[in-house]
């Protein structure tokens, strides 16, 4: 038998309907908020705690004095003692070098090896995973294959045989000098260039493919396509991983520990980063290895303030 339904009762049904909806979807949208700000809540209390109180703590240790457990405050003290530091200028020097001969060898290589392996047709997968093979090596293990392998100084190391093949003279390595610093840059550049060789694989194929068609068509060669295309499209990427590497290399310290011992040849390898754990651990000089910290960290936000305001600008 069939049942009847009085005319109303539908839209009755219906209307009562829609606030049960809507508060589904209230609910859900709590729950989701709630979860995200959980997650949220849970990474700013590991970034502050393992971050910014190690960083606030530091900058407070680095106006005081602790002799004999007794902490006492000296104001300018241990920065006024820092700077008279005989290798406090040494330092500088040789990080900026770092850094300057990073740009030039560190920065560029992993852009031209990403454009190689762009253009490549075969073998794409297994060149990737043989660029980004050392990143998965410990840095510590890298380093000592370098030491005892590739910069032994007698004509048993590996570059030293490959100088003495192609009758070039050969080098002490980081017992000169002179090559300390260009050779912990090769080191540092083959550890670490596989994740800057997968960011721009990345940025190169997002360009489109009729930009090079037109360049071509234009006889632009490959010098050409990389300068008025490659450069351009990849711009901003370039922008962003050249401030990191900077930042990153003005903070070197486990290739002069490793591959230098430390200070290296008549201090040929002592940075800002190893002076501070000179300080901190040789001296037990906690609050001068503080007071070197925060003027580290001053410089580095300074080089960030006009970095950024520069790419602004010219954007």
């Amino acid at each position: 038998m069939a049942t009847m339904t009085a005319p109303g009762t539908t839209d009755q049904l219906t209307r009562s309907a829609v606030p049960a909806r809507k508060s589904g979807r209230r609910s859900r949208k709590i729950r989701d908020n709630v979860t995200g700000y959980a997650f949220l809540i849970g990474a700013i209390f590991c970034f502050a705690l393992f971050t910014w109180y190690p960083m606030i703590r530091g900058i407070i240790m680095s106006f005081q004095k602790t002799r004999r457990g007794v902490t006492t405050w000296v104001g300018w003290d241990n920065y006024t003692r820092i700077i008279a530091d005989p290798s406090f200028w040494p330092a500088w020097r040789n990080t900026i070098y770092f850094t300057l001969l990073a740009l030039i060898i560190g920065y560029a290589v992993p852009f031209f090896v990403a454009i190689l392996l762009n253009e490549l047709r075969h073998a794409k997968g297994y060149l990737r995973v043989l660029v980004y093979l050392p990143v998965m090596l410990p840095p510590a293990s890298a380093l000592f294959l370098f030491k005892f392998y590739a910069y032994d100084p007698s004509d048993a190391g590996l570059f030293n045989a490959i100088l003495k093949a192609l009758h070039l003279p050969t080098s002490q390595w980081m017992q000169s000098p002179d090559a300390t610093m260009p050779a912990m840059v090769i080191a540092s550049t083959w550890m670490n260039m596989g994740s800057a060789v997968l960011i721009y694989l990345a940025s190169l194929q997002n360009i489109p493919g009729e930009l090079y068609e037109a360049a071509e068509l234009d006889g632009a060669g490959l010098w050409r396509r990389i300068w008025n295309v490659t450069i351009p499209q990849t711009k901003l990427i370039l922008g962003l991983l050249a401030m990191m590497q900077i930042v990153a290399t003005m903070q070197v310290f486990i290739e002069p520990l490793i591959l230098a011992n430390g200070a290296g040849t008549q201090d040929s390898a002592t940075t800002v980063a190893y002076l501070i754990y000179q300080h901190g651990f040789y001296q037990n000089d906690l609050n001068g290895a503080a007071a070197l910290g925060v003027i580290t960290l001053l410089a580095l936000a300074a080089f960030s303030g006009i970095y950024l305001r520069l790419t602004t600008r010219n954007d």
